[in-house]
């Protein structure tokens, strides 16, 4: 089908289904060339087909910017780093180029590059990739220039709620939707769905050529040991003071479930403006006009890191955090995409004497 778009997933489980099941689109067959290879021949075992991109984690991009490669004794590090350069400051103390900055960003106010001829980064909005030098892992710009997004929904608190591993909070589980028969549903353009940004544009949540997902239900989660339910940005949500429901009476609390219910109340921590809208029947934006909203902290506000142009030294340092709505874009915010190795964790493989 001309206007499909081409999944991966989609290709890997439905392989004669996509473009319609048209053999001239599957097969690459055309009126000026021979038949490429059949679908069955690219797969992620032959390393045709790659694993999928993604944005890091936080504490993935943490880790991979503060490039932490000299001698650690346990949480002591020898040499602290404040930026992902060697050394407490912004400029370098090499010989060869003493007292250029180390990254782009804002000098003070008024002064984006530095002044002519001195403490100059080269730029006053953003520069080329790899102007500046890379960190000890081979990174370049994980400081300055445009900050970066990382996969995490926002909360203050974060080491408090987890400790293990690399934590992300951001979860939302769900299935491919199949037929009775066991076999996976391809998205059609009859069966799309939309949701609003908080910009009041309505965009499409999947595209025909997709895979038709679900959320889990009560029998999906039913032996699960690590989650009981498809939604989980809320596990364990911080601090209990800035819950919509601290310090209320059970009056208040009935009110307030009687006019939200009782899922918005308990899932939803922070009591902000609510942006999604899942009425597919409209193209008009649902303005929350409540005046009681204390907070924009909510499900759809993402972490980014790293500082940029724009930013004072500060926001340099990889421990240093912010949040923006998701599904806005700036000037300042940029990202890098990471993805999971498949295998062992490293192809060195230690020989025995």
């Amino acid at each position: 089908m001309i206007g499909e778009t081409f999944n991966t997933e989609a290709y890997l489980l439905l392989p004669n289904q996509i473009y319609g099941g048209n053999n001239n689109f599957l097969r690459g067959k055309s009126s000026r060339g021979p038949d490429s290879l059949p679908p069955s021949s690219a797969s992620r075992e032959t390393g045709v087909i790659s694993p999928k991109f993604r944005l890091p984690t936080e504490s993935e991009w943490e880790y991979a910017a503060l490039g932490l490669t000299e001698l650690r004794d346990f949480n002591i590090y020898r040499g602290r780093k404040k930026y992902p350069w060697q050394g407490q400051y912004t400029r370098t103390g090499e010989r060869k180029n003493l007292g250029d900055q180390l990254a782009n960003f804002k000098n003070s106010d008024g002064d984006y590059g530095g002044i002519a001829n001195w403490s100059d980064d080269g730029a006053d909005i953003t520069n080329e990739v790899m102007s500046y030098e890379a960190n000890d892992f081979g990174l370049y710009d994980m400081a300055g220039n445009v900050a970066e997004w990382v996969l995490d929904v926002y909360r203050p608190i974060i080491d408090d709620e987890f400790n293990d591993f690399n934590y992300f909070r951001g979860n939302d589980y769900s299935t491919y939707a199949i037929t009775s028969d066991g076999k996976a549903i391809l998205v059609g353009s009859d069966s799309l769905s939309y949701t609003t940004l908080s910009n009041g544009k309505k965009i499409p949540t999947n595209m025909p050529g997709d895979l038709k997902v679900r959320e889990l239900n009560d029998q999906d989660t039913r032996y699960r040991t690590q989650y009981d339910r498809s939604y989980n940005v809320n596990f364990r949500d911080g601090d209990n003071s800035l819950s919509v429901t601290y310090g209320m009476d059970d009056e208040e609390l009935k009110r307030l479930i009687e006019s939200e219910g009782y899922e918005a109340v308990t899932r939803r921590m922070y009591n902000s403006p609510l942006t999604e809208d899942t009425d597919t029947t409209n193209d008009e934006y649902d303005y929350d006009g409540k005046t009681n909203r204390t907070t924009l902290i909510s499900d759809n506000v993402r972490v980014y890191k790293g500082g940029s142009w724009k930013d004072r030294a500060f926001w340099l340092d990889p421990a240093q955090r912010r949040f923006y709505p998701q599904d806005q874009a700036t000037d300042f915010i940029g990202f890098r995409c990471a993805m999971s190795r498949v295998g062992q964790k490293t192809s060195m493989k230690k020989t025995r004497n």
